[in-house]
């Protein structure tokens, strides 16, 4: 079982939070191996995606989490 995750989560006035959409609870997490892919990962997730239009911004919250912690 993989030991170092990400958690991610969507700040309370996101449009997708909205209960016909994502919901208030949503949540999803990413698993990794080490702690130093888990880290890698979590940097290229905080970069704004190459694919957002101009002004777009990403709507979403990431915290590193280790399983059993």
């Amino acid at each position: 079982m993989k030991q170092y995750g990400i958690r991610i989560t969507l700040p309370e006035d996101s449009t997708m939070a909205m209960a016909h959409l994502l919901g208030d609870n949503w949540e999803a997490f990413r698993w990794f191996d080490t702690a130093e892919e888990r880290d890698r990962n979590f940097k290229e997730m905080q970069r704004q995606p190459y694919n957002y239009r101009i002004g777009d911004n990403i709507q979403q919250i990431l915290n590193k989490v280790e399983r059993g912690h």
